[in-house]
């Protein structure tokens, strides 16, 4: 349980999440962190806290250093219970401790909390001296709660950015160049694509507000902490807050007797010979989350169901609901399937791709078992119209 250093006086306190495989609905096979951080100067100050049940964990930490009784200043950059959850446990030690967040992590965290703790309401663009230091705050509303503010500290140039260029790893190393890049950035691009994706512009303006700092670090709520690929990261970020895709198309679909498949593979190859890269994505075999992940650079979107009840196959439903909460933009959509006797499903799938406001290519509607022959032909006219 020690902490680590990040520069004289600054110490990740947070606490690891070795188990955890699912937040809210995201698929997290490498478990997560939750990132809090304490610097030493005249006045005592830990920016974040952790979720309810690792409070014990940061306590430890932070003992190592002082006496967590002495902590004079709390910075709340995120109302969300994983970084706000142990709240009442450190303000309860903390008794004199001054809570600095914006207007709405105050009203957050009193209908989160019911305390009336020392709150100081803080104004994009307000710096507060802290010794030696200062910190700078600025609000970055939507990105992705209401309440949601970022931290510098010019000093020592570390930006402590809450849910902005974190991912869900679980690791005792706590910089990327201590851990596999390859692994950092597709968690990273995992985390953008099923949590920041729908604030793209909030992003941009935020990069924009944060285009003339200096950095050495940037100290996200979750995961690794940036260093030496800063460059790698804010780049990346540009290309996804701008929905920039690449000439790529993921197929997704479900399937009873394997005839919305053999479509799925068919398409999958008219892509392929129109030098696109695919991916092809059962909904059986394949997390929403990770699908997500390859959505996000894609620039079609290729969904199938047959039709079951009149109605589209459950877990294609879902996966539809959680693209349309995360509006990728644009993009292009093609909706397909095969069915029985009625046939509904296409339809139903295409008008959820409207919704998104993608493009539509004509539909691919196949009934019963789809022959060699009317695939070639629906294949040949797929690929004289993707561009």
């Amino acid at each position: 349980m020690k902490p680590i250093k990040l520069k004289d006086n600054i110490y990740w306190v947070g606490s690891i999440d070795w188990s955890i495989r699912n937040f809210h609905g995201y698929l997290t096979q490498r478990g997560t962190t939750y990132n809090a951080f304490l610097i030493i100067d005249e006045k005592i100050t830990l920016i974040d806290t952790v979720k309810y049940h690792l409070f014990d964990e940061m306590l430890e930490r932070i003992s190592e250093i002082i006496d967590p009784a002495d902590i004079d200043y709390v910075v709340s950059n995120h109302v969300e219970p994983d970084h706000s959850g142990s709240l009442p446990d450190i303000m309860a030690i903390a008794k004199n401790a001054t809570l600095f967040t914006t207007p709405s992590g105050e009203k957050g965290l009193k209908a989160h909390y019911k305390e009336d703790w020392n709150f100081q309401v803080t104004k994009t663009g307000e710096v507060l001296n802290i010794g030696k230091r200062n910190l700078a705050f600025v609000h970055t509303p939507m990105l992705h709660w209401p309440d949601n503010m970022v931290t510098y500290l010019p000093e020592d140039k570390i930006l402590f950015s809450n849910d902005a260029f974190g991912q869900h790893i679980a690791s005792s190393e706590r910089f990327d160049d201590q851990l596999s890049l390859g692994i950092v950035m597709e968690e990273a691009k995992k985390y953008y694509a099923n949590i920041v994706l729908p604030f793209g512009t909030q992003v941009k303006k935020a990069l924009g507000a944060l285009a003339d700092l200096e950095l050495d670090i940037i100290a996200p709520s979750h995961g690794i902490l940036w260093r030496a690929s800063l460059p790698a990261i804010l780049g990346e970020y540009d290309k996804w807050c701008t929905n920039t895709t690449e000439d790529k198309a993921v197929i997704i679909y479900d399937t009873m007797w394997q005839s919305t498949e053999i479509i799925a593979e068919k398409i999958m190859n008219a892509f392929d010979n129109k030098g696109f890269k695919t991916r092809l994505m059962s909904l059986k075999d394949n997390h929403i989350s990770d699908i997500m992940t390859e959505v996000q650079t894609a620039k079609y979107i290729c969904v199938g169901s047959p039709t079951l009840n009149n109605n589209l196959m459950p877990n294609v439903a879902s996966f539809l609901t959680y693209l349309k909460g995360l509006a990728p933009k644009n993009r292009i959509g093609l909706a397909f399937g095969s069915y029985g006797w009625s046939g509904q499903s296409v339809g139903q799938v295409e008008q959820y791709l409207k919704d998104c406001g993608f493009d539509t290519l004509d539909n691919i509607r196949i009934q019963y078992i789809p022959d060699e022959e009317q695939l070639e032909k629906t294949m040949i006219e797929l690929e004289e119209k993707i561009i």
